[in-house]
């Protein structure tokens, strides 16, 4: 029963969502996408689940576990088919900190892996973020600041909103960045990893955004993206389908775009998304996948 609700407010909200911001205009702009940007965003995402699967080995490597980065990167295909199309968002993540420890007492280590890594990714999206205010507070006219009464508190919810769901996991990060990253080196690794991993899916979005007709300037893009991106760890919908979209909404005036602009934006890129994890498909229907011994073998290795 609760996926099916998830299902509907996914559905609800996007309805909404289109009816408030003007529905002739969101399809309009989604009849004229242009592919090729479309593309750009599926290579953009393809390239940040490779990042993301890097993550999390050299994460899993910090907790004393070792598996083929090969191994890394087949199982994080999956475990994107099942975020993005299970509600939850997290199917395909405990499936993966499952499928990935090494005898029955380590699940706790292999669940930690997963959740350290996932954080990591928020911490990246929260940095870029960061650097994009930066940016745009130092270009005069780079963002239009919303004046309006409704407009501002539409803002500063989303930001709360954004805020509030990544302070759920800093206590974890800090913990992990203590305990587990104790060279200069290893945490510039992660860094990198992160960051990337983050500039990567601000791209995509960008692209998405691109191919419904807004070009959104670079500050604006790394400033908004990632509060409409984080947007999307809040439950309640599938694959942040809905939340996404609202996000968008609220902040594409910002960059001088329609608030509809940005709901064909949304819808854009969670169909990019869905394209991008295609490849797991043919995993699946390829090879089995493998289970705790392969991952023991590897450890010999």
């Amino acid at each position: 029963m609760n996926r099916y609700l998830r299902l509907a407010g996914s559905i609800l909200l996007i309805a909404l969502f289109i009816w408030a911001v003007g529905r002739a205009e969101v399809i309009e702009r989604l009849r004229s996408v242009a592919p090729v940007w479309i593309a750009a965003a599926v290579a953009c995402l393809l390239a940040q689940t490779l990042a993301m699967a890097l993550r999390w080995r050299l994460v899993a490597r910090c907790l004393g576990m070792e598996f083929s980065a090969g191994w890394a990167v087949r199982e994080y295909f999956l475990s994107q088919l099942a975020n993005t199309t299970l509600p939850g968002g997290v199917v395909g993540d405990g499936a993966r900190a499952v499928r990935s420890r090494i005898g029955q007492n380590g699940l706790r280590r292999a669940g930690q892996a997963v959740i350290f890594e996932r954080a990591l990714g928020q911490a990246g999206m929260l940095a870029v973020a960061l650097a994009g205010l930066i940016s745009v507070l130092l270009v005069p006219g780079a963002i239009a600041w919303p004046v309006g009464r409704w407009s501002a508190l539409a803002i500063i919810i989303v930001a709360a909103l954004v805020v509030a769901a990544f302070a759920l996991r800093g206590s974890r990060i800090a913990g992990f960045v203590a305990q587990c990253l104790p060279s200069a080196k290893v945490r510039v690794a992660h860094a990198a990893l992160s960051v990337g991993a983050a500039l990567l899916n601000v791209a995509a979005f960008a692209a998405c955004a691109r191919a419904t007709g807004v070009a959104l300037p670079l500050g604006a893009s790394l400033l908004l993206i990632p509060m409409i991106l984080l947007a999307m760890v809040i439950p309640l919908t599938v694959a942040g389908w809905g939340w996404r979209e609202g996000a968008a909404a609220a902040l594409f005036p910002i960059a001088g775009a329609s608030p509809a602009a940005g709901v064909a934006a949304g819808i854009a890129f969670g169909l990019a998304m869905l394209i991008s994890v295609l490849p797991a498909l043919a995993l699946l229907l390829t090879s089995p996948g493998p289970g705790v011994r392969d991952i023991e073998l590897a450890d010999r290795r």
